[in-house]
């Protein structure tokens, strides 16, 4: 009976203690609330939308702008296919004057206004050359698109990584806010029992101290969602606020066998495709070298004339006095490199060892790709033993926190078994949580390397519907 009659001042400490938290986790609540709830141009992003909203991206945009570019200069090339047309006229017009003395003889006089213009037509008909140009172009206007496409393909990947780590984080604050209630609990029953007499002053600071922890998490995730808004917020382009679906599902299936990732990885990949561009142009480079010493043979007809009106070097200039002639050649021109000293030999040899490098870096290449969809393809089983797993601990770990709970009410348990069992809670939420995240990222890769598709159904091997309870296939999503 002794230790239910306890002196009130000894409260006191504690009490001001508590308050003192208490306000200042309210002015940090409320700052940190009051940064993340500034909003303004709000605009709803849906996870379906992330590819047509990507188009925006400014890098995405600056390839768009080389593609166009490979664009123009292949359609430069084949233009040397049909024949040039130059006008050139010296002196349109010209006019000169001037006098010409010598002595014993009659000054000469000279005022007279000239136009020369020509024509002049050229055609190619052999240009060893030519050809090799315009390949050239074509593969590297290929390389140009693959370009494109890879990178654009590349920042959904990110988008798509940024988007699920968004939902993420808000999953983790409510996983925060819902650890904060329980402390919050723990530490009401802790004063409960101490003002009744049948607590410990150490089990409220010990509730106390949780409290805290948990806010300061609380708060850290907060910040942490905000960041990955904001990074999300950049990748897209978007301007002002945004809202989206903040619940945290899992976005399908993947029913595809490792070997056929694999094939379908190899088969459609545009790096690899790249690699055999680079190396035939490699090549058709190597045959240019080659094909400068062959002959070049083209057609030209030029016409001149010339229009005057006036004399030169005459004693009486007679002004009106006009003549003019023309004159139209037409040819046809052969030029031969025969030798260079070997230049030519050289440098076509080097660029067939640069075509051989292209080889060995294809092959390498492969085998990254093979490592990458087979490393993402266990991934994404082993998460899904993670999240299947995670359900059954967090199953476990409510039923032991209610139990804890009731051994602590009744005195047969200590607030600190509480507390563990709280943790234990908290971390199987957690483990949920990142096996969902890990999952949707391993599915999104697999997309990513393979181009095939993620499933809206979850099929077996045999493409039938898998009936395991167990199975990730009946995970509410």
């Amino acid at each position: 009976m002794l230790r239910r009659v306890i002196n009130p001042i000894l409260f006191l400490p504690l009490t001001l203690s508590l308050n003192s938290i208490n306000v200042l986790s309210s002015e940090t609540k409320n700052y940190i609330d009051n940064v993340l709830e500034e909003k303004s141009n709000i605009t709803f992003i849906d996870y379906q939308e992330i590819e047509k909203i990507i188009l925006n991206n400014q890098e995405l945009k600056s390839l768009q702008n080389l593609v166009s570019s490979a664009s123009f200069n292949l359609s430069s090339q084949i233009a040397q296919r049909y024949p040039s047309l130059d006008f050139q006229a010296i002196g349109l017009p010209k006019y000169v004057s001037g006098k010409n003395y010598i002595s014993n003889t009659e000054t000469l006089k000279t005022s007279k206004l000239t136009a020369n213009p020509s024509l002049n037509i050229k055609w190619d008909l052999i240009d060893p050359l030519r050809g090799s140009e315009i390949k050239i172009a074509k593969e590297n206007y290929k390389i140009a698109k693959n370009n494109y496409e890879i990178k654009k393909k590349d920042l959904i990947q990110e988008a798509k990584m940024r988007y699920h780590k968004y939902q993420k984080s808000y999953q983790d604050i409510k996983n925060k806010k819902f650890t904060l209630d329980l402390s919050i609990t723990s530490l009401h029953n802790a004063q409960t029992k101490l003002e009744a007499g049948i607590g410990t002053k150490f089990e409220v600071l010990e509730a106390e101290a949780q409290l805290s922890r948990d806010k300061q998490s609380l708060n850290e995730k907060k910040i942490e969602h905000e960041i990955n808004k904001i990074s999300l917020k950049e990748i897209l382009n978007v301007k002002g606020d945004f809202e989206s679906n903040k619940e945290q599902n899992l976005i399908g299936f993947w029913n595809h066998r490792l070997n056929k990732n694999i094939n379908e990885g190899l088969d459609k990949n545009l790096s690899l495709k790249n690699l055999i561009l680079q190396k035939s142009i490699k090549r058709i480079q190597a045959n240019s070298f080659l094909a400068q010493n062959k002959p070049n043979i083209y057609i030209s007809n030029t016409l001149s004339s010339t229009f005057s009106k006036g004399e030169s070097l005459t004693p009486n200039i007679d002004s009106e006095k006009s003549s003019s002639n023309y004159t139209n050649t037409i040819s046809i021109n052969f030029a031969w490199s025969i030798f260079d000293g070997g230049q030519n030999k050289n440098s076509y040899k080097s660029k067939i060892s640069e075509a051989e490098a292209e080889k060995y870096a294809y092959e390498n290449l492969q085998n990254v790709l093979t490592t990458s969809i087979s490393k993402a393809y266990l991934n994404l089983k082993l998460n899904e033993e993670k999240i299947i797993s995670s359900l059954k601990e967090i199953e476990s770990s409510k039923e032991s926190v209610r139990l804890s709970r009731l051994r602590y009410d009744v005195g047969i348990s200590t607030l600190k078994d509480v507390l563990v069992r709280q943790s234990e809670l908290s971390n199987a939420k957690s483990k949920n949580i990142n096996a969902i995240y890990n999952y949707n990222l391993n599915l999104d890769e697999l997309e990513r390397l393979t181009f095939l598709g993620i499933s809206k159904n979850c099929l077996g091997m045999n493409n039938t519907k898998i009936k395991d309870t167990e199975s990730i296939c009946n995970i509410q999503r």
